[in-house]
């Protein structure tokens, strides 16, 4: 199996077969190295404020969360490991767009012998107006 199919197959488990992923409707999105993409479609069960019909923040957190994860596995270390988030901080720079999905992209900058270092960004339809941006680390446990 090449790395891509790898990071692919680890991208689509991480959508569907994750019950929180599976049940916000989470989307496979893109995997590179030490890269990861996923997305969130609009539906009306996500949204925080009725008035306002945009998506919710805890639903925008947990869709960040599983891209750094993703790029966190995605970054090629070897071995069978596992990973758990450590800290994630997160900025919100404005709302989404009414009746809008969300996409997050995450990049693993810096791995350790224990430690993985990612950056995310989640946006509605132009990354260069991010929705919410994110730093977070992840341990890294060799199985």
């Amino acid at each position: 199996m090449s790395e891509d199919d790898f990071r692919r197959q680890i991208g689509e488990h991480m959508t569907s077969r994750v019950p929180q992923a599976a049940a916000l409707g989470f989307r496979f999105v893109s995997a590179g190295q030490a890269r990861g993409s996923i997305a969130v479609d609009w539906r009306e069960d996500l949204v925080g404020d009725p008035d306002s019909e945009v998506i919710a923040g805890g639903v925008v957190t947990s869709l960040l969360d599983h891209a750094c994860g993703l790029a966190v596995t995605s970054s090629g270390e070897t071995g069978p490991f596992s990973t758990a988030t450590l800290d994630l901080r997160i900025d919100y720079m404005r709302p989404a767009k009414p009746r809008a999905g969300v996409t997050a992209e995450a990049h693993c900058y810096k791995l350790t012998r224990s430690i993985a270092f990612v950056r995310a960004q989640a946006f509605d339809d132009d990354p260069a107006d991010p929705v919410a941006t994110a730093q977070a680390a992840f341990v890294i446990n060799r199985i």
